[in-house]
């Protein structure tokens, strides 16, 4: 396996147009939507990092809407590995929108998502590290240390919320009425 690698050699650019049916009831690009086409190109910059068969989204960290994406916009979904650690990857995501009638582009979205690559035997590989080369990839791996920590935390508690949440149906729950409570 190779020691490190660019960011470049992870990037994924994937452009497409806004169809009607992907629009909310404001006529602009559904949140999810957008969020599918995230999560696609990042597991093929994931993938392509790693050079694995399969990878695995571990987390949506986060995704900014910063700009509404109309139908007369195309999306170009920019992709690659900006942070990694032993076994996972951090990939940066950007979204920009081009008004194909005036040709005025946009940040619409940023997003950081992480992925683990696997083995043939769906088990956590380790991955190659980055070397970032330019003045954005620079600042993203200088900040990806403090990312992950936070990812860190939010995992934790996470796990210590699902010690205090239910997972048992609705009707199954005691209901109380009148003082009482009925099973």
């Amino acid at each position: 396996m190779i020691d490190a690698k660019n960011p470049k050699e992870s990037l994924i650019v994937n452009t497409d147009q806004v169809m009607i049916n992907d629009l909310n009831n404001y006529n602009t690009l559904f949140g999810g939507v957008l969020m599918k086409k995230l999560d696609n190109n990042a597991t093929l910059s994931a993938r392509r990092h790693a050079r694995v068969k399969e990878c695995v989204t571990a987390s949506t960290d986060s995704i900014d809407f910063l700009h509404p994406i109309h139908q007369t916009d195309s999306v170009c979904v920019e992709s690659f590995v900006s942070y990694t650690g032993n076994k996972s990857m951090e990939i940066f995501c950007k979204v920009i929108a081009e008004d194909m009638l005036t040709g005025e582009r946009r940040m619409a979205a940023t997003a950081f998502l992480t992925f683990v690559a696997l083995d043939e035997n769906k088990q956590p590989i380790k991955v190659p590290e980055i070397i970032p080369e330019t003045e954005e990839e620079k600042f993203l791996y200088e900040s990806g240390k403090e990312r992950a920590e936070i990812r860190r935390q939010r995992r934790k508690h996470s796990k210590e919320l699902t010690e205090k949440i239910g997972i048992r149906k609705p009707w199954e729950r005691g209901v109380k009425m009148h003082d009482q409570e009925i099973s």
